[in-house]
């Protein structure tokens, strides 16, 4: 066996046993929360909190007869449109403010005024504009994302070190060739870090955003659920936000593992 054999073989085994771990590690989160709600709910004992094992079968149900997957596909719907326009703008404009004064003497106010402001409090000021349709709430998910993965691409690029950037260029090395070779496979792990962050409080915001003046989504279905007083639907449609952000965020911890294969698992 060759030694890049080995290397490869190696690799994969590496990543098996970090998926594994991660999957263990979730498995006994999930068990340690749904004993605590049964535990709650026996103490309880009132209809407003039914067992898990209520939801859970509410949840089967649902899913099962598709109801609850029709709102959990337009909630993803309007959260991958939202990554698929932001991430990319974000993206280029925090690596070049990162690696250029000019530029990010121009950025950094924007960044200092509106980056501290929940951004949900910008959504009777969105919806005046776009209406009350998925233009609102794409563009509201959209700038949470846009506003973590741009401050986070500015200080990774910034922290490149001038040594790294000096040995490539005396390499012969272009502007965007260290750009694309060194200065965003430095910032990629910060990168997806901040994904995961943006994407969970993005799902976070989703249910408030659904739940004003639309008839689709998981946030809309559990403010539904609560007005008809449904509650192990409503729990049902918990569930689902939180499995859904959940896998949102195994997403992308399964693309670091994958595309930063450099680093030591920890």
């Amino acid at each position: 066996m060759t030694r890049l054999h080995r290397a490869t073989r190696g690799g994969a085994s590496r990543g098996i046993a970090h998926a594994a771990a991660r999957g263990l590690s979730v498995a006994l989160a999930l068990a340690a929360l749904g004993a605590a709600w049964a535990l709650t709910a026996k103490l309880v004992g009132r209809p407003f909190l039914p067992s898990p094992g209520a939801a859970i079968a509410r949840l089967g149900r649902r899913l099962a007869d598709g109801s609850l997957a029709l709102h959990l596909g337009a909630s993803a719907r309007r959260v991958a449109l939202a990554l698929a326009i932001a991430a990319p703008i974000a993206v280029l404009l925090g690596l070049a403010a990162g690696r250029s004064r000019r530029l990010d003497a121009f950025v950094s106010p924007f960044v200092y005024l509106l980056h501290p402001i929940p951004k949900v409090a910008f959504l009777p000021v969105i919806m005046l504009f776009l209406g009350l349709g998925d233009a609102a709430k794409v563009f509201l998910i959209g700038l949470i994302i846009f506003g973590q993965i741009l401050v986070s691409a500015r200080d990774a690029a910034k922290a490149v070190p001038d040594e790294l950037i000096e040995s490539v260029v005396s390499l012969g090395a272009g502007r965007l060739d260290t750009a694309r070779h060194v200065v965003f496979p430095y910032a990629l792990p910060a990168l997806l870090s901040a994904l995961r962050v943006g994407l969970g409080t993005a799902v976070a915001v989703l249910f408030i955003a659904e739940s004003f003046a639309s008839e689709s989504g998981l946030g809309w279905y559990i403010v539904d659920a609560w007005t008809r007083v449904d509650y192990p639907d409503m729990y049902a449609a918990i569930l689902a936000l939180s499995l859904f952000g959940l896998a949102c965020y195994l997403i992308v911890d399964g693309a670091e593992a994958s595309l930063c294969r450099w680093r030591k698992n920890t």
